[in-house]
């Protein structure tokens, strides 16, 4: 079965830096777009950034020049890197990847479990 383990979460004090990882295990074929969401308590689920399998890169405009998004196409694998961390950046934080399964022999989306990002002094 396809995994999206993720870690690096937790506690931060307002403009420090986080980073993110993500990888993709189980039964994984192709990877195609990789990329983060975020979800703070009472608000729907919005998109942090994305990379596709040729590394073009898309950001949340609150995001923007602050958080970095990376990934290691040979360990199918993706890594936000966050900087200047504000407050409002608290959420639990999903990775998620489309990817094509050998177990199954279909394409599909596939979320990670999600790690919580607190910043606060």
């Amino acid at each position: 079965q396809v995994q999206l383990v993720e870690s690096g979460g937790g506690l931060v004090q307002p403009g420090g830096s986080l980073t993110l990882s993500c990888a993709a295990t189980g039964g994984v074929s192709t990877v195609y777009n990789m990329g983060w969401y975020r979800q703070a308590p009472g608000t729907q689920r919005e998109l942090v950034a994305t990379i596709t399998s040729r590394k073009t890169t898309n950001y949340a405009p609150s995001v923007k020049g602050r958080f970095t998004n990376a990934r290691d196409n040979a360990k199918d694998t993706v890594s936000l890197q966050m900087n200047s961390l504000l407050p409002e950046d608290t959420a639990i934080y999903f990775c998620k990847a489309d990817i094509y399964s050998t177990y199954d022999g279909r394409r599909a989306a596939y979320w990670g479990q999600g790690t919580q990002v607190t910043v606060s002094s």
